[in-house]
């Protein structure tokens, strides 16, 4: 649902430099883990073990929220960023830019490999790069794309036949590398959860088997890390992007019964609906969007609550509209061409507990036992920062989480 390009299964290495920084890190290495779609209650269901121990040994949130939309693409890069998508620049799983004119964001492989979509920030992967680190990727959204003139020196590219076994398999092979070439930072994104969630719903057997799947997957990255000798040094943050609600057939807003689709161009559907009437046209598609509707609600985009801290990024579309918990928003061409009903969907307000996101933090460097406060994504990059011992950039997160997390903290 939320990938489209079908990159080779290929794992590319890369030309860089390794330095005495990377070497003293590659001894301490920082694993980066996105489980995506995994609800935050989903850890108590029983079909995570692995996950449960060392959220029991280390450290551990109720819930994190995740930014607005709660999608994939935007709060992946919110993660890595510390930044709100209204302020780096990817707006959402689809869209469009008055500057990039004829492309679409979401479509072929300008969902990854086009470096304007990505340039509006700077991810903590490239800082990390450019202070000496080595960095590997596997599957991890945002990777992909040459930002700032940087990729990971080592990328596993996604493809829908990766995984979660697969790509343990190809990180523990990293992590055996020579000290002086392995990787000091990895990035691992596990799509299955996510990918069961949208297609049979959150409380199905199929996304249940898609946990048990997924935990096993870590369970052998445990055992892997084990046999290295590397376990008691290695740091593991586990995180997911958003949660997952239930949808259905009979819950659907379609567009074409408000106005007449044709006369703007809708770049994004799902949980919201983002729409830019065409021109000559925006009067009389506010004058249809601008009223009340059961079971969604529209702004300008200039009057999007603040508390959605969204819209000011030239992407945001003109007229904005967020069904309520479980509804969809779409177009009767969009629902033919996909052919059967999203059974589950996220993209609402982080406020929502279906919204919830995971986070598991494991390591020498974390406290253990601990349960921190349910914080906000943004403050995932000062504490990724802080572990891979990278100088972070200006970002709309706070200390508050390396404070709480890691241990010896001044």
């Amino acid at each position: 649902m939320k990938r489209f390009v079908f990159a080779a299964a290929a794992v590319l290495v890369l030309a860089f430099s390794p330095s005495s920084f990377a070497a003293e890190q590659s001894q301490h290495p920082l694993i980066f883990i996105s489980i995506d779609g995994y609800r935050a209650d989903y850890i108590k269901r029983g079909l995570s073990p692995t996950l449960k121990l060392l959220a029991a040994s280390g450290v551990y949130a109720n819930a994190m929220r995740p930014s607005f939309p709660s999608v994939t693409e935007p709060n992946h890069y919110t993660l890595l960023t510390g930044l709100r998508p209204d302020h780096h620049g990817v707006i959402d799983n689809s869209m469009i830019d008055p500057a990039i004119p004829g492309e679409r964001f979401g479509e072929g492989t300008i969902f990854n490999d086009d470096p304007r979509w990505w340039a509006e920030a700077t991810p903590l992967w490239v800082s990390a790069e450019k202070q000496g680190g080595i960095v590997a990727a596997s599957g991890f959204p945002g990777t992909e794309a040459l930002n700032h003139d940087t990729k990971p020196n080592y990328l596993q590219t996604w493809n829908p036949h990766l995984t979660p076994a697969r790509q343990t398999a190809v990180v523990l092979g990293w992590l055996s590398l020579p000290a002086d070439i392995r990787p000091s930072m990895i990035l691992l994104h596990y799509d299955p959860v996510d990918n069961m969630g949208h297609a049979y719903g959150p409380d199905s057997p199929e996304l249940n088997g898609a946990l048990r799947d997924v935990d096993s997957a870590l369970a052998k990255l445990v055992l892997g890390l084990k046999a290295r000798k590397i376990y008691d040094s290695t740091n593991i943050v586990i995180v997911s992007d958003h949660g997952m609600t239930a949808t259905s057939a009979d819950r659907v807003i379609y567009l074409d019964d408000l106005f007449d689709v044709s006369l703007a161009i809708i770049p994004s559907m799902g949980a919201y609906g983002g729409v830019d009437p065409l021109p000559g046209h925006e009067t009389e598609i506010a004058a249809a969007l601008l009223t009340h509707h059961d079971h969604m609600t529209c702004w300008k985009k200039s009057e999007i609550p603040a508390a959605l801290h969204y819209g000011t990024n030239p992407r945001v579309p003109a007229i904005f509209c967020l069904a309520d918990d479980g509804w969809l928003v779409v177009t009767r061409a969009i629902a033919k061409a996909y052919g059967h009903a999203l059974l589950g969907n996220h993209g609402h307000d982080p406020a929502d507990p279906n919204m919830a996101a995971l986070f598991v933090a494991h390591g020498p460097s974390f406290k253990q036992g601990v349960t921190v406060p349910d914080f906000d994504n943004v403050d995932i990059y000062p504490l990724l920062a802080a572990l891979s011992n990278v100088t972070p950039l200006a970002s709309d997160g706070d200390d508050s989480l390396v404070r709480a997390a890691l241990k010896n903290v001044p």
